[in-house]
């Protein structure tokens, strides 16, 4: 098997994701092996790579978010790890399994760009974006009371935790710009200082105090961790959190553990000194998102959805939805960032911008044929505001080994503590 990395995609896509793990599972047949866990909505199967043969059952859950295809390189770097030193599953006595991407429908509309190191493009990486709305999005079953059958890699990923009951879930994520941070369901000793170190090895700012998971408790710098007493009360714009995938295994003891790697990393959400002025620092975010929204709500106002090609419609309604949760975004954070770190508050800075240039990325692409005009504005704003971004954050590329390192010396760590 040709062991270096020269000549692979820095971020597999679908399909390079199965030959590896088949290229894998083949040179190692006494280790590894391939099986499928499911089918998406369109009927891609959902590939499980398992490694060992130990008695914790440990697994990793890539592509979740069509748009982070770093967590399938992690996976695959795992594995290939493990294939190559079996010691480390004998020593851990686990099994571990990976499920190489739980989104395969959405991979395949956000695949496309491929990062050409040293310097990456923040527009050209654009150009590819897609990230589906909040119902298309696997991990976030749905909320009571809507009406809404869960989608079938919910329930294939539901259904492989059930039959693991593993030790440790971890979820693998990337943000296309910020700082690095974890979310943990529980608390385990010296894990959250390993992760800091971990990311100050490899170069990568981590954030101060994230603006995901609001119910969330934070343990600055950088990691998260779900209070105990946390219930169905807690919500976020996916979704009820307590139906999310990551919680459903705490019946069995699971910790689940979300590590985000980001691909630019802005040093500025790292500064831990307290924000002397946090209302004034949260009106100009609130008032950024809306400014850009409602430009981009009126540029977009005429777009009729029955006008977009069907193969297209989904960046549509990711972008129309955005648009329409922005407001009560904004309301959100005037509500509750009264204090914090300069740090957390330049991830709001960040959050601010990157909402817009989501929504200005997908509905370019999907309006692309039918209304190319509106589609050559939509390209200048994704160009001004990434260059606007450039010039207030300095936001700076993490290389991909670094990136999904995180990922990976994040999982080994964890595993250790936990399987010891």
């Amino acid at each position: 098997m040709r062991t270096s990395s020269s000549r692979r995609p820095l971020y597999p896509g679908v399909d390079e994701l199965e030959r590896q793990a088949r290229t894998l599972a083949a040179f190692a047949p006494k280790v590894l092996r391939l099986r499928e866990a499911g089918r998406s909505r369109a009927g891609r199967p959902l590939h499980v790579l398992s490694a060992g043969h130990g008695q914790h059952q440990l697994l990793t859950v890539a592509g979740a978010h069509a748009n982070e295809p770093v967590g399938g390189a992690s996976a695959l770097r795992l594995a290939r790890l493990l294939a190559h030193r079996p010691e480390l599953l004998r020593g851990l006595d686990c099994t571990w399994h990976f499920l190489l991407c739980l989104d395969p429908d959405g991979a395949r509309l956000a695949h496309g760009w491929q990062p050409e190191e040293p310097t990456p493009s923040p527009e050209e990486c654009h150009r590819h974006f897609y990230r589906p709305e909040f119902a298309c999005q696997p991990e976030s079953p749905p909320a009571p009371g809507t009406g809404r059958e869960p989608l079938p890699e919910s329930t294939a990923l539901v259904r492989l935790l059930d039959e693991l009951r593993p030790t440790a879930q971890f979820t693998l994520h990337g943000i296309e710009i910020g700082g690095a941070f974890t979310m943990q369901t529980r608390e385990v000793p010296g894990a959250a200082r390993a992760f800091r170190e971990t990311a100050a090895r490899l170069r990568i700012p981590v954030d101060d105090h994230p603006c995901d998971g609001p119910d969330w408790r934070p343990d600055p710098p950088g990691v998260l961790r779900l209070p105990p007493a946390s219930g169905s009360s807690e919500r976020d714009p996916s979704g009820f959190v307590a139906k999310s995938t990551w919680l459903h295994p705490r019946r069995y003891g699971t910790l689940t553990a979300l590590v985000e790697a980001p691909a630019w990393a802005v040093p500025a959400v790292s500064d831990s000194r307290p924000e002397p002025d946090p209302r004034r620092a949260v009106g100009a975010a609130c008032d950024l998102l809306l400014a850009r929204t409602r430009e981009l709500g009126t540029l977009l106002e005429p777009v009729r959805s029955d006008a977009v090609p069907h193969e297209l419609l989904p960046l549509h309604t990711a972008a129309a939805e955005l648009l329409r949760v922005a407001p009560s975004l904004a309301v959100g954070w005037a509500e509750q960032e009264h204090t914090g770190s300069r740090g957390h508050f330049a991830t709001l800075g960040v959050s601010a911008r990157r909402i817009p240039l989501r929504v200005a990325a997908m509905a370019r692409r999907a309006v692309a044929r039918t209304a190319p005009a509106t589609a050559d504005v939509l390209a200048d704003l994704v160009r001004e505001w990434c260059r606007e971004l450039d010039k207030t954050y300095e936001p700076r590329w993490i290389p991909v080994s670094a990136q999904t390192g995180l990922h990976v010396r994040t999982m080994l760590d964890l595993a250790g503590r936990l399987c010891a």
